[in-house]
């Protein structure tokens, strides 16, 4: 039997080796240290890894105060790395079509059609749908993706090429709220997409909405920022200051 002088120190070790353990992608992520967390996601070298990398520096992009086209080619990139690791770890697919999304705003529908951002996106989505039905990630960036190419193509053209349809986005929308209720930056994602459709149409969703998530309660440095944007909406929404609050979508949607 171990004697108890021994057994402290056995034990006194293990929790020196427990707090001396290095912080994961995640956690690096949540305080906001977004190169390590890049770095120590691509250390890890799997998809799991791939994807922390891609989210980081998603982040860090939305932070910026002038989008960057390298910054998101190197999510997309390391979003298509965790993609060829694991085919069926739906984060990857999810950070791939965010990146070509947030892409598609800075080099504008011309390119984004001739490079086919759209239809991969659409794959990218329904692979991590496939391989994750109720995630609600994966759902809102799908409801997103309907509305903003309904927005772009038109009702009829949208269908028709591309299979978009507000109903649909709509609906992708409702059932990623379903999935996680108490996620308050997809109500915030929600707000924007709604924003950038038809303000006025969709005004009472879209104060709803704003007001859930500036109230949200934040774990990370991420949705901190989520939160205080989406307060700084909800006053110009409130306020009635169409330009102003429409310039701010744009600006918080990743647009030059």
């Amino acid at each position: 039997m171990m004697r108890p002088a021994v057994l402290a120190l056995a034990l006194a070790g293990l929790v020196a080796a427990h707090a001396e353990a290095p912080p994961t992608p995640y956690q690096l992520y949540a305080d906001g240290r977004y190169d390590e967390a890049v770095r120590a996601g691509l250390a890890q070298n799997d998809a799991a890894g791939f994807c922390d990398a891609a989210r980081a520096v998603l982040a860090q992009e939305a932070s910026r105060d002038k989008p960057c086209l390298d910054c998101l080619q190197r999510a997309e990139s390391y979003a298509r790395r965790a993609v060829a690791a694991d085919p069926k770890f739906a984060a990857g697919h999810i950070y791939l079509a965010v990146s070509l999304g947030l892409e598609e705003h800075i080099e504008g529908p011309v390119v984004a059609r001739l490079r086919r951002y759209p239809d991969q996106a659409k794959r990218s989505l329904d692979a991590a749908l496939a391989a994750e039905p109720k995630s609600a990630w994966a759902l809102a960036a799908r409801g997103g993706w309907n509305l903003a190419i309904v927005r772009g193509g038109g009702r009829v053209l949208a269908d028709m090429i591309y299979g978009a349809t507000l109903a649909k986005g709509l609906a992708d929308f409702a059932a990623a709220f379903q999935a996680a209720p108490d996620n308050f930056v997809l109500r915030y994602q929600y707000a924007l997409s709604l924003s950038d459709y038809d303000a006025d149409r969709f005004h009472a969703a879209i104060e709803d909405a704003l007001t859930r998530a500036a109230n949200g309660t934040a774990n990370t440095a991420y949705e901190r920022m989520m939160r205080t944007r989406a307060g700084e909406l909800l006053y110009l929404f409130k306020k009635g200051d169409r330009d102003a609050y429409a310039t701010r979508v744009r600006k918080y949607q990743g647009y030059p």
